[in-house]
Order: structure tokens, then sequence, then C-alpha cells
């Protein structure tokens, strides 16, 4: 096998690891700042009641800021485990099985597509012409990415501990994203956000993530021992609650006419 091969079959089955923890998934993944979801939304001709697309929805953890944020929301998620979490979580509202290159959903019938933790998992050559459809002119897609602020010096000492052989070599660069002529040019910006976590709670968040849910059961056990351990010997995590820092990075382009 080839080591491009290799990488896209990784790929797959990382994209694919979620839905047998989507209980553990929802517990443990942090949510999203209002502040970073009021930004995405802001070009929307009122952005006060736009109807919002949660596209790659996994368990609604973007969902539930956009209710709280008193938007019309749509839910869409291609897994089965992760769709059925969220409509147990969340009952009233309309979700449905659908993915990124095929939206459930007619044309022009929503002001705005927002993508939490997902964008990277897409075919963007056939899922942005697909939010283009279901986009109104002037309305919004945005990509929202939780990432642990690494700029703090023991946030850095554990990315190096959490690797692990099904680890990325190469981290996809959400500042670079693909142009379409259905869209505007991309707009960055980034939010302070936090997450309250104790090293267990910390040990099992990092537990959800693809990386560590695609490697044999061993090799997962030492791994998420090694976090533990790393967390037990620093002083900001081994007794009681502590902030997790983190940023959230969002990405905004406009349907064009």
């Amino acid at each position: 096998m080839t080591e491009d091969v290799h990488n896209q079959n990784l790929r797959a089955r990382r994209a694919s690891s979620f839905g047998g923890h989507a209980g553990a998934y929802a517990e443990h993944r942090p949510d999203y700042p209002v502040a970073a979801v009021r930004w995405a939304v802001e070009p929307v001709a009122d952005p006060s009641t736009p109807r919002v697309l949660d596209l790659g929805a996994g368990t609604g953890k973007l969902t539930e800021v956009l209710l709280r944020c008193g938007f019309q929301v749509t839910a869409v998620e291609p897994d089965a485990g992760m769709l059925a979490e969220l409509r147990r979580r969340m009952p009233r509202v309309d979700a449905r099985e659908g993915s990124a290159e095929a939206i459930p959903v007619p044309d022009a019938s929503f002001d705005a597509v927002l993508v939490g933790q997902a964008f990277h998992w897409f075919d963007h050559d056939r899922a942005l012409p697909e939010i283009g459809r279901v986009l109104r002119p002037g309305g919004v897609l945005a990509a929202l990415w939780n990432r642990d602020d690494d700029r703090v010096e023991w946030i850095e000492g554990l990315q190096e501990v959490a690797r692990g052989e099904a680890s990325s070599t190469r981290r996809y660069d959400q500042r670079r994203l693909p142009a379409h002529p259905a869209f505007g040019a991309w707009e960055l910006a980034e939010f302070p956000h936090a997450q309250r976590r104790t090293a267990d709670s910390l040990t099992a968040t990092i537990g959800t993530h693809s990386h560590t849910l695609v490697i044999p059961a061993d090799e997962r056990e030492a791994l998420l021992g090694r976090i533990r351990g790393y967390l037990a010997s620093r002083p900001e995590t081994a007794s009681g609650e502590f902030d997790l820092p983190m940023v959230t990075l969002t990405v905004r382009c406009v349907r064009q006419p």
C-alpha cells in the first residue's frame, strides 16, 4: 500500500469513527462561543433571526449554541449514531440524515450554513457547490474550530504527549480554505474560549478525538495513560478543576448573487 492510499484510508476511518462514541462526544466535547457564532452570521441581511443549517452537526454541540441565540435551526448529520444522540438530546430540533455533499433541503432555503469542527472532513469539490445551492444569495457559509491554545506552555506539552500512531503529520490549514465561484473571499476571526475540566475529564475529551478512536485498544489505553500521567505531573492540572484554554477559529464567506 502506498503512503497516499494509507493516508486516505486512515482519514476515512477517522472521519467515520465518532458514531460509536456519540455519548462520550456529547458529554466531553466543548461548545462554541456565542461571540463567534454571532460574528459568523453578521453579514446576513437580518442577523437577529436567520434560518441556519448546522451541517455536519454531530451530537449538536453547535446546534445548542445556535438555539440559545434564538435562530431557526435545522441540523444535518451523516452518522447514524451521532444523529441519534442529537435527536435524543434535542428532540424538537429538525434533525435530518444527510451529508455536506448531498444536503436534504430545497434550493436557497437558508440564510446561513454553519459547520462546527467538521469542514475538514468534507469533499470540498462536491460540498461547496451543494452548500451554495442551499444558501440564499447574500447568505453566509461559516466554519468553526475549537483549538487548544498551544501558546500556553502546558498545552504545547500536552499536544506532544497526546500524539499517537494515527495522529496526522500534516495539520489542516483552516486559514487557507478553498475558493469557489459561488462564494466571496474568506474572512477569519479568532475568539477566546475555555472549557472547565479535570485531569480525568480532559483525558476523556481527548479520548473522543478521531486519532485516539481508530487505534487498537491496547495502544489507546497506553496513550490515554500517558495523558493522565502528564496531567497529574503538571501543577496547572494535577488537582481539581481548571480551565482548558482554547481559541475558536472562525472563517466565513458570503454567497454571491
